[in-house]
C-alpha cells in the first residue's frame, strides 16, 4: 500500500461521470420554528466543493496522482462556480462541457453540530443530449491515450449512457489500462466487461434482489451479481465492516477496516473510488488496492463535508494498522492533521502535560477532571531525557514507551504526543488547545502557555490536587518498603 501511494504522482487517471456541486451550509440551532415544528438554523458559515466524479478527481489529486476530469455542467451560475473550484485544485485538469438548458446538479446540505438536518436536491436526471454524448465520447477517447486507468461515476444524473460506457470500455481497451465503474444502475450487466464494478451493500442488494447485512448475505448477492455481468470483479463497500469482493474464480474475500470514529460519511465512496483506482493503476492487484481503499475511506468518514484525504494522512492510518494499532503515542505531524479532522467535526480540543512515571490517584483525578472540560483531550509526555533533566539520575522510572501506552489506555486519553523539551511551550504553540489543563500546584500565571491559550480564546481550567499523591512520594514509600 506503501508503494502505491509512492508511485501515485507518476500516474494520470481519468475520471468521467455525474459531476455535482456540493453546498454545505453551517450553522447552530438553539430554538424551533413558532410556525411549524422545525429546527431553526441560525447560519454560520457556507462551503462550496465538487462532489460526484468531481470528489473523485479531487481525492486523486490529494493522494499524490494527477487527475483528468470530464463531466457535464449547465450553462448557468452554478456550472461556472464549479468550473472556478475544479480548476483551482492542483493535479486536477478539468474537461467540462457546458449543456444549454441542463442546470448544473446542486446538493445542498444543512448541518449542526456534526449532523445533517436537511439536503435540498436540484437536477436533471434526463440523459444528456446526442450532441452532448459525442463530445463525452471524444474527451474520453483523446484522453484515455495518456492515462493510467479510467474510473467512471455513475450517479445516474444521465452522462453515462450506454454509449458513453461502450466508448470508455472500448478505450481502456485500446490503452490496455483497467476501467472501474461506481455504479448507481441496479442493471449492473450494463456496465460492461470492465475490470471493477464497485457498489455500496445497499446498492448491491437491489441489484441482486437480496439482503447484504452480514459476510453469508453479502456472499450470496456478490455470486448472484457476478452471475448478471461480465465484469472481472466486484467489490462491495460495507461502511464500518470494511470491504468485500469477488473475481470470476467465484472466490469471495471479506477484508475488515480498522474501527473508526464517523462524523461525516458524505463522499467517502469517492475516497474509496479514489484509492482503489489508484492502486490497480499502479499495477498492484486487487487485494492490496481493496485494502488502500479501506484505509482512505476510514480516513474520510473521521472529515465534515465531502472528503478529500491525503496521501499523507493514509500513510499515518497504514503505518497505524500495521502496528497492530498498538501505536501508543503519536508523532507531531500526524497529530496536527487529526486536530484538523477534529475540529472540523465540530470538536473542543483539550491539553495537559506532565510526566506521568507512576500513574496514580492523583493523575487519574487530573486527566478525568480535563476530558470533562472538552470533546477530545491530548496529553503531552516528557521524553524520558527531559524527565531525567527535570527529577534528577534515577527518573523516569518506566521509559517514554510504557507511560504512553498507560496513557493511551485510559478512557479520558484521546492522543499521547512525547515532547522533547523541558516545558510544552512550543507544543502549545502548534497544538492550540480550546482548554489548557493542569493540577492545583499551578497558578494561571505559572502555567506554561496559559496567556497564549487565553489570548486566543480559549481557557484554563486548574484541577485540585489529591493531597498525599505524588510520584515522588511514591517511589519514596516504594523505597522504604522495600527489603534490605
Amino acid at each position: 500500500m506503501l508503494d502505491i501511494l509512492k508511485a501515485a504522482p507518476d500516474l494520470r487517471i481519468l475520471c468521467a461521470g455525474d459531476l455535482m456541486l456540493d453546498r454545505f451550509v453551517y450553522g447552530a440551532v438553539s430554538r424551533i420554528s413558532p410556525e411549524a415544528p422545525v429546527p431553526i438554523l441560525k447560519r454560520s458559515r457556507e462551503t462550496r466543493m465538487p462532489g460526484g466524479a468531481g470528489n473523485v478527481a479531487r481525492n486523486l489529486a490529494a493522494l499524490g496522482a494527477e487527475a483528468t476530469l470530464i463531466g457535464v455542467v449547465g450553462d448557468d451560475r452554478e456550472g461556472g462556480r464549479l468550473a472556478d473550484l475544479i480548476g483551482a485544485i492542483n493535479g486536477v485538469e478539468g474537461d467540462l462541457i457546458a449543456m444549454r438548458g441542463r442546470p448544473t446538479t446542486l446538493k445542498t446540505r444543512f448541518v449542526t453540530g456534526g449532523h445533517q438536518l436537511l439536503r435540498v436536491d436540484a437536477e436533471d436526471v434526463g440523459p444528456v443530449d446526442a450532441a452532448t454524448e459525442a463530445e463525452l465520447i471524444r474527451a474520453i477517447r483523446d484522453e484515455a491515450t495518456r492515462a493510467s486507468a479510467i474510473l467512471l461515476s455513475d450517479y445516474a444524473k444521465g452522462v453515462l449512457t450506454d454509449n458513453v460506457i461502450a466508448a470508455a470500455i472500448d478505450a481502456a481497451g485500446q490503452a490496455s489500462i483497467p476501467i472501474l465503474v461506481d455504479p448507481k444502475s441496479r442493471d449492473l450487466a450494463r456496465y460492461g466487461t470492465v475490470d471493477v464494478i464497485k457498489p455500496n451493500a445497499t446498492e448491491l442488494g437491489i441489484a441482486a434482489g437480496s439482503a447484504t447485512e452480514n459476510d453469508g448475505e453479502i456472499t450470496r448477492a456478490l455470486m448472484t451479481a457476478l452471475a448478471q455481468t461480465t465484469a472481472k470483479a466486484i467489490v462491495v463497500t460495507r461502511a464500518a465492516k470494511g470491504m468485500s469482493y469477488v473475481r470470476r474464480d467465484k472466490k469471495v474475500k471479506h477484508k475488515s477496516g480498522r474501527a473508526q470514529e464517523v462524523y461525516d460519511v458524505s463522499g467517502a465512496g469517492d475516497t474509496s473510488m479514489a484509492a482503489l483506482g489508484l492502486g490497480l493503476a499502479a499495477g498492484a492487484d486487487l487485494e492490496h488496492a481493496v485494502a488502500l481503499a479501506i484505509a482512505a475511506s476510514g480516513v474520510a468518514v473521521g472529515k465534515a463535508g465531502t472528503a478529500a484525504v491525503t496521501g499523507t494522512e493514509v500513510r499515518s492510518a497504514i503505518e497505524l494498522g500495521m502496528s497492530g494499532g498498538g501505536v501508543t503515542s503519536t508523532t507531531l505531524d500526524t497529530l496536527l492533521l487529526q486536530l484538523d479532522v477534529w475540529r472540523e467535526a465540530g470538536l473542543t480540543i483539550g491539553f495537559t502535560n506532565g510526566c506521568f512515571d507512576l500513574l496514580h490517584p492523583g493523575h487519574l483525578k487530573l486527566l478525568e477532571e480535563a476530558k470533562a472540560q472538552c470533546s477530545r483531550l491530548v496529553v503531552g509526555l516528557n521524553s524520558d531525557d527531559s524527565v531525567t533533566r527535570l527529577k534528577g539520575p534515577g527518573r523516569p522510572v518506566n521509559s517514554a514507551v510504557s507511560r504512553a501506552r498507560v496513557l493511551k489506555g485510559l478512557s479520558a486519553v484521546d492522543s499521547v504526543v512525547v515532547f522533547e523539551d523541558d516545558t510544552p511551550a512550543a507544543l502549545i504553540k502548534s497544538i492550540r488547545p480550546d482548554v489548557l489543563i493542569k493540577g492545583g500546584d499551578y497558578t494561571i500565571d505559572t502555567i506554561v502557555g496559559a496567556h497564549q491559550v487565553v489570548a486566543g480564546g480559549g481557557k484554563v481550567h486548574i484541577v485540585p490536587l489529591v493531597d498525599g499523591q505524588s510520584t515522588t512520594a511514591a517511589i519514596e514509600r516504594a523505597q522504604v518498603d522495600s527489603p534490605k
